[in-house]
């Protein structure tokens, strides 16, 4: 044989060789255990890790949660006192408003101041006016209304006869709802229902003796006030509001 035909054979084999050889690295890896307990450990500290930022994600999830529950539960709040206040200061305006009309009646004519001294619509004591605004005042203006309850009171002892006597078991009447003392709420505002039907916090007053004796289990008495308001004051807004109180009861 020729040496170039040698040389080829020798290349011819070797490189044979080498693909025979190739697998060698496989059946290696499969006859190691060390090898694969490795490839299973790394596996297991992975999973671990994964696991642990899953449950410190869970765990912002969760805070993040709670603090949304808990700004919205202030904003719910604040909403809902601002109703408050807002209603409270439609009252007052209502009131305020009612009692500068009558004042401007009675200093344009002699006669209809001659009927307002007599029936009382409005009082001319300074004392008096300056006794029920301060007691007013605490509610609107101050938010004391533990300190207006004993003010209201005084007012009503100093003053048994004056125009504003409704007005101030009304205010009563409210304070002790705010307070939860529903009995003593439903005393003054049935004073007012029951005792002073030409008051303009008469329908008022219905509407929210009707809401405390829904509130004790009274559904009868509660339907009976709003109806007989419903009946007698058809265009106020207590009428209106005690028409949906009365379907839902």
């Amino acid at each position: 044989m020729k040496p170039n035909n040698i040389l080829a054979a020798l290349l011819l084999l070797s490189g044979s060789t080498q693909v025979w050889a190739a697998p060698a690295p496989v059946s290696e890896a499969a006859n190691n255990p060390d090898s694969l307990e490795q490839r299973i450990a790394q596996l297991e500290r992975m999973m671990q890790t994964r696991n642990k930022l899953q449950l410190e994600l869970q765990q912002q999830l969760n805070l993040l949660q709670d603090e949304v529950s808990q700004v919205r539960g202030v904003t719910e709040e604040q909403s809902y006192k601002l109703e408050k206040v807002l209603q409270r200061q439609r009252e007052l305006y209502q009131e305020i408003e009612n009692r500068v009309s009558k004042a401007y009646e009675q200093s344009s004519s002699p006669a209809a101041a001659t009927a307002v001294d007599n029936s009382q619509a409005i009082s001319t004591d300074l004392n008096e006016n300056e006794a029920y605004d301060r007691a007013v005042a605490l509610i609107m203006q101050d938010k004391r209304y533990d300190a207006a309850i004993p003010e209201f009171q005084n007012f009503l002892t100093t003053f048994p006869q004056s125009v504003y006597i409704p007005n101030a078991h009304y205010w009563l009447g409210q304070l002790q709802s705010i307070k939860s003392d529903d009995a003593n709420a439903i005393v003054h505002f049935k004073t007012v229902v029951e005792q002073f039907p030409e008051s303009n916090k008469r329908p008022d007053a219905m509407l929210k003796l009707g809401a405390l004796y829904q509130k004790q289990g009274k559904v009868d008495l509660a339907k009976q006030i709003l109806n007989t308001l419903i009946s007698e004051y058809p265009s106020t807004t207590a009428a209106k509001l005690a028409t949906e109180r009365l379907a839902k009861i």
